[in-house]
């Protein structure tokens, strides 16, 4: 029999506990499926045991991380042979001690949610980046609440997509409800003949390409950009043009581009800063595993390397 389990993470005071006891007693997630809760960590809110039992749930406290492993929660399933599992995890530990461990048979993944809390985002993200963004990497949904009008949405939601372009992102407001799918106003005009994407807008146009790359069909952008194109590596009349860019800390740098269609792609040298002019088109390539941007260059100069190099998401 296979067993979903559902993971919560997030730093302390995000909203983990509170989001799980609306999961399970205000929705009645499960229809009275037999639960075992692990809970990782004493947050703000605490759990009502006696409220929980009404729902079916059995709550385990594991306090220490060297505790959360492939032994104790084999003696977790012998005990309680439970429908579901939920997991509070602890803002704190290494989401490796997690992603690493095999887990009793029968239990499956099934859906990994990080909440985060919108008013501390920015503090954390100048003072503790690594820290809070190992809690999202690798989830399905992030869910920002204690949102309101002045929440930076476009800002987050970049930081979250920088890491994993994967994630649904939800934004909360402090009565309850949720903003409508946020959608972020561009910095340049897609309706210019020519879209100049600035090193300043790369990353935003990169993640926003990635996304709704429809949008671009048919587009021509110009932007500086450095030239991957080492010998071998790539298919003939292929190079990547593209930009190193910080997407969590100095120690988290990735060469971020498009694969790039041009007749003359073996006279343009590796490494090399070019100004590209080219017209983006939705094609199926390997690299995207399905359908994404390809550009087609039209117009390739030699340009000087900048000031700096790096761009960022943010």
């Amino acid at each position: 029999m296979e067993v979903p389990v559902y993971l919560f993470t997030g730093f302390m005071d995000s909203g983990k506990t509170t989001l799980i006891l609306q999961t399970l007693i205000e929705n009645d997630f499960g229809e009275g499926a037999k639960t075992l809760l692990i809970a990782c960590e004493d947050g703000e809110v605490e759990y009502d045991e006696s409220e929980l039992l009404k729902v079916n749930t059995k709550l385990v406290m594991i306090e220490k991380e060297e505790d959360f492993n492939e032994t104790s929660l084999k003696k977790l399933e012998n005990a309680y042979h439970p429908d579901q599992v939920f997991i509070e995890y602890n803002g704190t530990w290494e989401m490796a001690t997690f992603l690493e461990l095999t887990m009793p048979k029968g239990w499956i993944l099934v859906q990994s949610l990080a909440t985060v809390d919108a008013s501390t985002f920015e503090v954390y993200l100048a003072n503790m980046r690594t820290m809070i963004m190992e809690q999202l990497f690798a989830v399905d949904v992030v869910i920002f609440n204690r949102c309101d009008d002045t929440t930076p949405k476009g800002k987050f939601r970049r930081a979250v997509k920088a890491r994993n372009r994967k994630a649904q992102i939800a934004y909360e407001r402090t009565d309850g409800t949720v903003d409508e799918d946020f959608m972020e106003e561009l910095p340049y005009d897609l309706n210019q003949d020519i879209i100049d994407i600035t090193d300043m807008d790369y990353g935003i146009w990169y993640l926003d390409a990635l996304d709704d790359p429809k949008k671009y069909e048919g587009k021509k952008v110009r932007f500086l950009a450095l030239v991957y194109r080492p010998e071998g590596k790539l298919k003939k009349g292929v190079f990547i043009p593209g930009r190193f860019a910080m997407t969590c800390c100095a120690e988290d740098i990735s060469f971020i581009g498009f694969k790039c269609k041009s007749d003359r792609a073996s006279e343009i040298p590796h490494r090399s800063w070019i100004t590209i002019t080219a017209e983006m088109r939705v094609e199926f390539a390997m690299e995207y595993k399905g359908k994404g941007p390809v550009l087609y260059a039209l117009d390739v100069q030699p340009a000087e390397k900048p000031e700096e190099e790096l761009v960022y998401f943010n």
